[in-house]
């Protein structure tokens, strides 16, 4: 992945200096949160590196090693080991690919990977061993990936992911927008990303005006996965988001030692929907290569859900799913707040 952001023109914006001093030495981390190296197997980081922005680092607790933000970020030993049944392509991305850049696994929406950096590399990320180098839909500028999604009339919503769509700098993402815009048959565009919540700066000015504008309408779906991720400046941004005219949605994903407990995950609901996010998904953890350490299992993760109906309403419980590899859709497991 490239560590430098792409600019619109030699004087980058706060965002993008900020992203440029992102942290990507484990050693370096460790000392910033007063915590030694000597206890820690940092040798995964040489496989899938360490990258982490200093507005994220701040909202960890200095001296504890198991702070739950530390542990989405930080290289483990753990991962080095081999599991059975993780893989390095667990919900099957590059077989759905029909053309550089485009996987089409659902009816009526199509995901466009429309850039192969992050803001943070996420230890459990089940995209951390794609090869971006074979879903580059730009080295065409987009030509392919476009032609593919004007031909199919079926396809009404495209789905941007990446890495995050939002490391585009906003001249491209306007332009792709534009693209997009002239297709007739898209209605939607729900664009997924993490940058409010661990780089909250890229909520400026001229991205809330994009948010604003086109006829397409315009899905947002940011991924937090512990309530202190949340912090006073991820709140602002949020609430900027959602008074302009879009669908604020977060999805989270289930990791062990980090967000497995009934009041972690109903705190989380609490605070998003007090941004102005609604809480959308709650993932079983993606089988990756190197992120079983992370996983809960199905029957703890039913009994944690009950837990949450007990103490929420219903329209704060966000939805339990797996995607099992080939699916035709996400799978919803159990059933959640019938009552409610």
């Amino acid at each position: 992945m490239l560590n430098t952001p792409v600019n619109d023109s030699s004087h980058p914006v706060p965002w993008q200096r900020e992203l440029a001093r992102a942290i990507t030495d484990p050693r370096v981390l460790l000392r910033r949160l007063k915590l030694s190296d000597s206890g820690f197997n940092l040798d995964a980081s040489l496989d899938f590196p360490l990258r982490v922005p200093e507005s994220f680092v701040s909202r960890m607790e200095k001296g504890n090693a198991r702070d739950p933000l530390l542990l989405q970020v930080l290289p483990q030993g753990q991962e080095l080991g081999s599991m059975p049944g993780y893989r390095l392509d667990p919900v099957g991305d590059l077989e759905s690919m029909v053309v550089p850049g485009v996987i089409h696994k659902y009816a009526g929406r199509v995901l466009l990977v429309a850039g192969s950096r992050c803001a943070v590399h996420c230890r459990y990320c089940f995209r951390r061993h794609f090869s971006y180098a074979e879903a580059n839909p730009m080295k065409d500028v987009w030509k392919r990936a476009l032609g593919y999604i004007s031909s199919d009339e079926t396809v009404s919503e495209v789905i941007l992911s990446g890495g995050d769509p939002l490391l585009l700098a906003d001249s491209r993402l306007q332009d792709l927008m534009t693209r997009l815009e002239q297709i007739p048959h898209l209605r939607r565009v729900r664009i997924h990303t993490r940058l409010p919540v661990v780089l909250p700066s890229r909520v400026d000015e001229a991205l809330l005006r994009w948010l604003d504008r086109g006829r397409l309408q315009k899905v947002v779906v940011i991924h937090a996965n512990h309530p202190n991720e949340l912090d006073k400046d991820v709140r602002l941004a949020l609430r900027k988001m959602a008074v302009t005219d879009v669908v604020l949605l977060n999805q989270s994903v289930l990791l062990k030692g980090i967000n497995d407990r009934a009041e972690i995950l109903s705190d989380l609901s609490e605070k998003l929907f007090s941004a102005g996010v609604l809480p959308y998904y709650l993932h079983l953890l993606d089988k990756v290569r190197g992120a079983a350490h992370f996983e809960v299992g199905e029957k703890q993760a039913l009994l944690l859900m009950e837990s949450v109906c007990n103490q929420l309403p219903g329209y704060l419980v966000p939805r339990l799913v797996r995607e099992p590899e080939g699916a035709s859709a996400k799978q919803l497991v159990g059933v959640f707040c019938p009552s409610r």
